[in-house]
C-alpha cells in the first residue's frame, strides 16, 4: 500500500474513533439527561429509536450522493454534523430540543460511516481492501469500548461534559480532514450530476423478506432488537433498580464494549469452524435469550457486569455469523445489495427495540428483559424448525440464493 494511501487510512481510522467515541460516550448519559428533565422510559427509548431511523433513511443518500460529489465533501459534512448535534444536545433544556439534536445527529453523521468505506473503496487494491476495512471496524470498536468510561467520568462532575468534550473532538477531526486528507473520487469516476440519489429501499426490504434469504433477513432484525433493547434502557434500568449512577453505568457498558470485541475478534472463526454456523448461531441465541434471564437476577455490581457480559457473548457472535451467512448464501454479483439489506433490517432492530423497551419498562421495570428473554427464545426455536428444513446447509450443498422473491 502506497505512504499516501496510509498516511489517508491514519485519518479516516482516527476520524471513526471520535465518531464512535462520541456515540459511546452519550450512550450511559443519555438516561440520565433524560430523568433529568422529568422523562419517562418511553421518551428513552423514542430518542435512541429516532437517530435510528434517520440513520437508516439517510445513510444510503449520503452514500449515493458521495458517488456523485466526492467523498470529502459528505465526510466533512458528516463530522461537522455530528460534533454540532453533540453540542446541541449538550445545550438542550427541553426534551424537544433533546429530540430535535438526536435526529439532526442521525441525519448528518449517518454520512459518515458509508461514505468512509466507499474512501476504502477508491484508495486500495483488492489484496489491501480486506485488512483496511478491519481497521475501520476496529476504529469503531475501540470508540465504543473507550466512549462509554469517558462518558460516565465525567458525566459525575456535569451532565453536559460529555457532550461538549464529543463536539470538540468532532471539531478537531474535522479540521485534520478538511486540510490534509484529499479527495478520493476521481472526477471521471464520478455519477452524473443530474442523476438520481438513491435513498432506502423499502420495496427490495420487503421483497427480501419472502425471498429465499427472508430468514436470515429476520434474523438479522431480530439480532439488532435483542441487543438495543437491552442497551437502549439499561442505564435507566440501573438507575431505578440499583441507584447507579453514570460512571457505574459507563464502567459496565465499557465492559460490555470489551467483551464484544474479544469475543468477535478470538472467537467467532474458532467456533464456526469447529462446529459450523448453523450450530453456533443458535447457541448464541440461546445464550442471548439466558442471558435476558439472568441479568434480573443479577444483585451485585460485579454480578451485574458478569451477567451482562453473558448476554452480550451471544449477541456478539452472531452479527458476523449472520453476515457471513447472508454473504455466502447470495449470489456473487448480488453479495453488496445482499449486506447492504443485512445492514437495513439491522437498523430496524435499532429503531423498534429501544422504542418497545422503553414503553415496557414505563409498566414495569423488568419487562424489558423478561420480554427480549421470550424474543430470543423464540428466535432459537426458528433458527431449529430452518435448519431442520434444510435452511443451514451450506452454500456447496444448496444453489446460491437470489437475494429476493420474483417480483
Amino acid at each position: 500500500m502506497q505512504q499516501t494511501n496510509k498516511k489517508n487510512l491514519i485519518i479516516l481510522f482516527v476520524t471513526l474513533v471520535v465518531m464512535m467515541l462520541g456515540f459511546g460516550i452519550i450512550i450511559p448519559i443519555l438516561p440520565f439527561y433524560v430523568e433529568s428533565m422529568g422523562a419517562s422510559g418511553r421518551d428513552l427509548g423514542l430518542l435512541m429509536a429516532i437517530f435510528a431511523l434517520m440513520q437508516l433513511i439517510f445513510a444510503p443518500i449520503w452514500g449515493s450522493l458521495s458517488d456523485k460529489i466526492g467523498r470529502k465533501p459528505v465526510l466533512l459534512v458528516g463530522i461537522f454534523g455530528n460534533g454540532l448535534a453533540l453540542l446541541l444536545m449538550g445545550l438542550a433544556t427541553q426534551m424537544w430540543m433533546l429530540f430535535a439534536a438526536r435526529a439532526l445527529a442521525g441525519i448528518l453523521s449517518s454520512a459518515t460511516l458509508p461514505t468512509a468505506m466507499a474512501y476504502i473503496g477508491d484508495s486500495t487494491s483488492d489484496k489491501h481492501r480486506s485488512g483496511a476495512m478491519g481497521a475501520i471496524g476496529a476504529a469503531m470498536g475501540v470508540g465504543m469500548v473507550l466512549g462509554p468510561g469517558i462518558g460516565g467520568w465525567l458525566a459525575e462532575m456535569a451532565l453536559s461534559y460529555p457532550f461538549y468534550l464529543a463536539a470538540a473532538l468532532s471539531g478537531i477531526v474535522l479540521f485534520f480532514v478538511w486540510f490534509m486528507l484529499p479527495e478520493s473520487l476521481a472526477m471521471e469516476h464520478r455519477t452524473a450530476a443530474d442523476g438520481k440519489v438513491k435513498g432506502v429501499d423499502f420495496g427490495a426490504m420487503w421483497r427480501a423478506l419472502f425471498g429465499p434469504l427472508g430468514f436470515l433477513m429476520f434474523m438479522s432484525f431480530l439480532v439488532s432488537f435483542g441487543m438495543t433493547s437491552f442497551e437502549g434502557i439499561f442505564g435507566l434500568y440501573a438507575l431505578e433498580r440499583y441507584g447507579y449512577g453514570p460512571s457505574q453505568v459507563g464502567m459496565i457498558l465499557m465492559v460490555v464494549g470489551i467483551t464484544s470485541a474479544i469475543v468477535q475478534g478470538g472467537f467467532t472463526g474458532r467456533l464456526t469452524k469447529r462446529w459450523g454456523e448453523t450450530r453456533v448461531m443458535q447457541g448464541a441465541l440461546l445464550v442471548s435469550a439466558v442471558g435476558f434471564a439472568v441479568m434480573l437476577l443479577a444483585k451485585t455490581l460485579p454480578m451485574v457486569m458478569l451477567t451482562t457480559s453473558f448476554f452480550v457473548l451471544g449477541n456478539a457472535l452472531l452479527r458476523p455469523v449472520l453476515a457471513s451467512m447472508i454473504s455466502q448464501r447470495s449470489t456473487r454479483t448480488e453479495q453488496g445489495i445482499a449486506l447492504g439489506l443485512h445492514n437495513s433490517f439491522m437498523s430496524l432492530g435499532r429503531i423498534v427495540g429501544p422504542t418497545w423497551s422503553g414503553f415496557v419498562f414505563d409498566v414495569n421495570i423488568l419487562f424489558p428483559y423478561m420480554s427480549g428473554a421470550v424474543v430470543m427464545s423464540i428466535g432459537t426455536l426458528l433458527t431449529m424448525v430452518w435448519a431442520a428444513r434444510g435452511g443451514g446447509k451450506k452454500p456447496a450443498e444448496q444453489e446460491t440464493a437470489t437475494i429476493v422473491a420474483a417480483e
